[in-house]
């Protein structure tokens, strides 16, 4: 789809069912494996301080089994690794810098992706919407701040990307990476970047590629997908505080927060945001599991969190 010339056509001939699908087994692959017990360091906030609760008695070996994927995980993951190179980035950037913006609110947001996946089975999977509060829930039930428990509720919301000129799912859902130098070793499958000609370029295949050690990860250009681009809406349209940036900016980027990899890149700033994202990572993975949230009950709480770090009530998507 030409950039710039995008419409708010009908978008049900996308599966949007097929799409959270596909997301739900990546979130299969993406909860750890061997969990070791998260060790919590002091913040500023007694709330935000402590760990989480709402998932101590959950089985947590379940998840991230990414040796016994499914394979849609693995094809998807082959697609990924051999289209996200530094040339589509730099396309998908300018791209979404001059199309036309769709405007909406945030629950209008929701509601639309939220039906989107309705039109197909609903019984399948868990909609969009049920996953946005159950992570926004399992926060407020922790005690942690207001502008967390929202970030819970829109840090998916990117996955709107799918109806507004995606390439498929590769560029939408799935872990994250930096492009632009060597893929390292720690990404999930790092065998499936064979055929990506990056792997191949005498800079771009390099350690440090075109950055510059300790130059910090706001320098550094991600794999594009729901993450980059809800960040890129929200940052300039919101008051959330830098650490729900990094939580939204960065929570499928699992090289570096449960990897560690791509830690020469990181500045002063990058350490404070990696705990943030580590704190919000387990309402993001565990909170699947728990029980359907009562939408139209929970609406007016979350519609005056929203008012609250949103200043203009209609978003450029």
């Amino acid at each position: 789809m030409a950039p710039g010339a995008l419409i708010d056509h009908d978008t049900t001939g996308r599966d949007g069912l097929q799409l959270e699908e596909t997301s739900d087994n990546i979130d299969k692959v993406n909860v750890l494996k061997d969990q070791k017990k998260q060790a919590q360091k002091e913040r500023d906030e007694a709330a935000f301080n402590s760990k989480s609760a709402f998932d101590s008695e959950k089985d947590k070996t379940q998840f991230r089994q990414y040796e016994d994927a499914c394979d849609r995980v693995k094809n998807f993951y082959l697609e990924q690794h051999t289209k996200q190179t530094v040339a589509y980035n730099l396309k998908a950037r300018n791209d979404y810098k001059f199309r036309q913006k769709h405007r909406m609110t945030i629950w209008e947001a929701m509601e639309k992706l939220n039906t989107l996946i309705d039109d197909s089975d609903p019984d399948t999977s868990l909609s969009q919407i049920q996953h946005l509060l159950q992570s926004a829930e399992a926060i407020r039930k922790d005690g942690k701040p207001r502008w967390m428990q929202l970030t819970g509720l829109i840090h998916d919301l990117g996955k709107l990307l799918y109806f507004y000129g995606s390439q498929g799912q590769w560029d939408v859902v799935g872990d994250t990476f930096p492009v632009g130098c060597a893929f390292d070793e720690r990404i999930i499958y790092p065998g499936s970047f064979n055929d990506n000609p990056d792997s191949k370029d005498p800079i771009y295949s390099t350690k440090n590629g075109i950055y510059t050690p300790g130059c910090g990860l706001d320098n550094v250009m991600l794999s594009w997908g729901h993450d980059e681009y809800l960040y890129h809406v929200v940052k300039d349209q919101s008051t959330l505080p830098a650490e729900a940036l990094a939580m939204i900016r960065y929570h499928s980027f699992y090289p570096w927060h449960k990897e560690n990899a791509y830690r020469e890149f990181m500045d002063e700033h990058d350490e404070k945001m990696l705990e943030a994202v580590r704190a919000f990572n387990p309402y993001d993975l565990y909170s699947k599991s728990d029980g359907l949230p009562d939408v139209e009950q929970l609406k007016p709480y979350y519609l005056d969190l929203i008012k609250e770090f949103f200043p203009n009530e209609v978003i450029e998507w």
